[in-house]
């Protein structure tokens, strides 16, 4: 059964408890799993950072500019 972490209420979920509109993030195989999610994506994040800027270090071609995206 998928677990779910509700960013509200900060409390783990399952697939029977969650509501419909719930902001969660998951799913994950365990409550243990759930239970970690921010810790989790604050990795994650730091991870993405740490990657960013070794591949700007290294002289990568900045990302596109959004103004130069057409609507």
């Amino acid at each position: 059964m998928p677990y779910w972490y509700n960013v509200d209420t900060k409390s783990v979920e399952s697939d029977e408890t969650r509501g419909q509109d719930a902001n969660v993030m998951g799913p994950y195989a365990t409550e243990a799993e759930a239970r970690q999610a921010l810790e989790h994506a604050r990795e994650n994040t730091e991870r993405w950072d740490d990657e960013d800027r070794e591949w700007d270090a290294k002289g990568a071609t900045p990302g596109w500019d959004d103004e130069d995206q057409e609507d």
